[in-house]
């Protein structure tokens, strides 16, 4: 028999998204993932949504998308429309983060949740009271919290056939995420300036502050390029053709799709060693770990260009592919599953 499943996206963004939405892709890559493999998935994200599971849905649009759309009143509905419809499942996963915890105790069906990053300390207590009653994942190893059980770490994957490796790539560095002081786009501009190479800026704007104190001077459409959010079409080009991506965070990053999405592409990493990056990054393979702006000036000028393109590809496709996440799920639905069933037994 088939495992039913109920993935809970979240509703900020359609999924797949249109341009930003990390968790929302993260949710329609295991989805469609899911359905090639055969199994009933039932995706409960917002009505414009596409996917090849059964699409359910109360939200309209996503309330990102439509501020007339209140959000409080639409993730209620959203989460409440999932457990309503519990006992069609064998599992809900649940994507939406702490909130549908607090109806866990109320199914008898298994509830595991992908813990996509902790926003604040302040909402630990919420998964260390369900605990005992759902299950976690963690997205890496470095964002796992002590305070807390896991019945797993899996890394995200990628559907490589959306990234072409490019042995020849063009001479710009790129940044490629949120605008805001954690993501060091700032840093990325100083090392523009320090080695005179251009720079291409992609992402939304999260801070506008920062953005206008911190980037907007320096945006000048040549040197220093800020060219918005792309969506998947522009993404693969945007990367592959990059000769490197600077990674120069500020704080403990949960993961980094961006950094992946790179890789496949073949085009190296620069990061700094903060969160989940040494399990992302194979230092001098298939990127370098900084601890500063100096010393990424110095890789992009020196080491870099040493770097096997073709290697990095390679190792993206071995560790963060599509299927090596789907097969890792699997796994832990099952082993759930049969957790689960214990219990009840016992």
């Amino acid at each position: 028999m088939k495992l039913r499943i109920a993935m809970l996206a979240p509703i900020s963004w359609r999924v797949p998204p249109r341009h930003y939405g990390p968790w929302e892709r993260v949710v329609s890559l295991l989805t469609e993932g899911l359905v090639a493999r055969g199994l009933d998935v039932t995706l409960f994200a917002s009505a414009d949504s596409l996917t090849k599971a059964r699409l359910a849905a109360v939200c309209p649009r996503p309330y990102s998308e439509d501020s007339s759309l209140d959000p409080k009143v639409w993730e209620c509905l959203h989460i409440a429309n999932v457990f309503e419809r519990a006992t069609e499942f064998d599992l809900i996963h649940n994507h939406f983060d702490f909130l549908p915890l607090s109806y866990s105790g109320l199914v008898s069906t298994p509830v595991l949740t992908t813990i996509h990053g902790f926003s604040s300390e302040r909402i630990l207590p919420v998964y260390q009271k369900y605990q005992d009653v759902a299950y976690y994942v963690s997205i890496s190893q470095a964002d796992r919290s002590p305070r807390l059980q896991y019945i797993a770490t899996i890394h995200h994957g990628i559907d490589l056939k959306e990234f072409t490796p490019r042995p020849d790539p063009g001479d710009y560095l790129l940044f490629f995420g949120r605008i805001h002081p954690d993501k060091g786009v700032a840093e990325a501009i100083e090392v523009a300036h320090q080695t005179g190479r251009r720079l291409i800026i992609a992402g939304i704007v999260h801070d506008q502050d920062y953005f206008d104190r911190e980037i907007a001077p320096h945006l000048d459409g040549k040197q220093i390029q800020y060219i918005g959010s792309v969506g998947p079409q522009r993404r693969d080009e945007l990367l592959g053709k990059a000769s490197v991506l600077l990674h120069l965070i500020n704080f403990a990053e949960p993961f980094g799709l961006s950094l992946i999405e790179a890789m496949a592409c073949g085009t190296p990493v620069i990061a700094r060693p903060l969160g989940s990056i040494p399990e992302i990054v194979r230092h001098g393979e298939t990127g370098f770990i900084v601890n500063n702006v100096e010393q990424a000036v110095q890789v992009v000028e020196q080491d870099v260009p040493q770097l096997d393109r073709q290697y990095i590809h390679n190792y993206a496709a071995q560790h963060f592919s599509r299927e090596r996440m789907v097969d890792d799920y699997l796994r832990v639905y099952r082993e759930v599953i049969e957790q689960r069933a214990g219990k009840n037994l016992g």
